[in-house]
């Protein structure tokens, strides 16, 4: 191999390959067909190819890397799921952080998503915006979890020609410039949306487009209206004003926000289904959390049966696992109730209401009552799983119940997170309400774990059980629990110098304790 060769190999392994490894790009989104350049630019496909990687990559949908990327993280420190599985115990779950593991979200994220995104901006942005403005809000999508879990990050830098550096943002001005790319992907689509809708034409985006929406761009804008309201709630314990704004600019936009069970972003079934199922009933790896059943169990929530198959092992019960507890075998708990999730949800309405109240239980311009809006998040919870009941759980008075583990009396745990669903129950705080309103996000927005950790992080709610193994050495404390995953081996490899950037913008030590940006120990109100 020759040196220039041995080099290219070097820089390929790191986080950036996607912006050095240009020839392998070309070769991945080139036509197995061997159409010609001429025929592949009429038919848009050198355009529309780099979406079939960012789709499939937001959530990586091949079980194992999910598991790594996903499941082994968020849906652990989110209080959704739990593993029985050893992994030789002293892992994530027990906070002490794996890097072999916690590697996969980032590189993932940039070699599919970025270099994909940053493909459509070199041949779309001046002469086929449309698509440019589609790839914006994709990036975004895949990038605010990128930031949610590392902190700061590579993205104004990212694609820059001739420089072996690569600076990281801070946490700050990724968020900045998450909300100016949606900015401009709103204001690109809204009048295409709208020209459309009035000729009757299907937009150019309908093939390639694998999601509900089916290249309906007036119900793009609505979700990247959404996602801005999300991320301006993300922010407003530290930059209160701001969070407003963007938020009452997403939800007033002539679009507005997903509103209808019909706006639910989801992928199709065919070719993007979620792997939870598989690493939760074929493989025994993941269960439903401890936490689950305490907060859904007391409740007596009929949507248990949506999300998780009853216990084998204990039949016509649901039983989670408390996350943190030492493993002694996996067939402790193998028969635990598993995961039963097949569809992969970007976005639920649910969330959209629950967004909405907690900006209106802030005084913000939100199109409604906190009360409404928050009851209105329930039902369309409800109606996304085909679950019956609803007006009765409105007034449900119950709360979580005491966990116990069958197996082991010393995992046992009594429930910590004590607010009820009925919203007229003499709940006199704003912070007795938010928690009610986080509690029933987090409900709706499973099995996605990363969004809800995002949200634990941020509010502190629902209150979750402690794990009882800290494998930290101190680093992360039982009581907050893991705040971020350190940078990754192959960004500490391949762009060094880059990561120093990201130290100094960190604002503590590169561990799981330091918190980010946007999460502050203030009070929430």
């Amino acid at each position: 191999m020759t040196l220039k060769n041995i080099k290219s190999a070097a820089i390929c392994i790191t986080l950036l390959s996607a912006v050095s490894c240009t020839s392998d790009f070309e070769n991945i989104n080139s036509n197995p067909q061997g159409a010609s350049n001429e025929q592949l630019e009429q038919d848009y496909n050198t355009i529309k190819a780099p979406f079939s990687p960012m789709f499939a990559n937001v959530f990586v949908l091949t079980a194992w890397p999910y598991q790594i990327q996903q499941n082994l993280q968020g849906d652990i420190w989110s209080g959704y799921m739990a593993t029985g599985s050893g992994f030789a115990n002293g892992n994530n779950p027990q906070y002490k952080l794996n890097n072999g593991w916690n590697n996969q979200a980032w590189d993932n994220a940039y070699r599919q998503v970025m270099a994909s995104a940053l493909k459509v901006k070199q041949q779309a942005e001046a002469r086929y915006p449309e698509f440019y403005d589609l790839s914006l809000i994709i990036k975004v999508e895949a990038m605010h979890r990128i930031t949610d879990i590392y902190g700061p990050c590579v993205y104004s830098s990212f694609g820059k020609p001739d420089t072996t550096v690569f600076p990281y943002d801070s946490q700050k001005l990724v968020y900045d410039q998450m909300f100016a790319d949606l900015d401009t992907a709103i204001k690109g689509l809204t009048p295409i949306a709208k020209a459309n809708a009035a000729a009757g034409k299907s937009s150019l985006f309908a093939t390639t487009d694998v999601s509900s929406y089916h290249g309906d761009y007036t119900k793009w804008v609505k979700y990247a209206n959404s996602l801005r309201l999300r991320l301006a709630m993300r922010i407003v314990k530290i930059d209160p004003a701001k969070a407003k704004t963007e938020a009452e600019s997403a939800v007033n936009h002539e679009f507005g926000v997903l509103s209808t069970k019909a706006d639910i972003f989801t992928l199709e079934a065919k070719n993007y289904s979620n792997p939870i199922s598989d690493i939760s009933q074929g493989w025994g790896d993941i269960k439903m959390s401890a936490d689950m059943e305490s907060i859904m169990g007391g409740y007596q929530d009929p949507r248990l049966s949506a999300f998780f198959l009853t216990s084998s092992e204990y039949p016509g019960t649901y039983k989670g696992i408390r996350t943190g507890i030492t493993i002694v075998d996996k067939s402790d708990h193998v028969g635990f109730s598993s995961v039963n999730i097949k569809t992969t949800v970007w976005m639920t309405t649910a969330e959209v209401y629950f967004l909405r109240a907690e900006g209106a239980l802030r005084g913000w311009n939100m199109g409604g009552t906190a009360q409404g809006l928050y009851e209105t998040g329930i039902t369309q919870s409800f109606e996304q799983h085909g679950v019956s009941g609803v007006s009765n759980y409105l007034t449900n008075t119950n709360v979580a119940k005491n966990y116990v583990d069958p197996t082991n009396a010393a995992n046992n745990g009594n429930a910590v997170n004590l607010v009820t669903v009925s919203w007229s129950d003499g709940a006199a705080t704003n912070e007795v309400k938010l928690q009610k309103i986080i509690t029933q996000k987090w409900i709706a927005n499973f099995p996605e774990g990363q969004e809800a950790w995002s949200e634990y992080r941020r509010t502190g709610y629902p209150m979750l059980l402690p794990v009882l193994v800290n494998a930290s050495a101190g680093t992360v404390t039982t009581q907050y629990g893991m705040r971020r995953i350190n940078f990754v081996d192959s960004e500490k490899a391949g762009n060094p110098e880059g990561v120093k950037t990201g130290l100094a913008e960190l604002g503590g030590p590169d561990n799981g304790g330091t918190r980010l940006w946007w999460d502050t120990t203030g009070p929430n109100f």
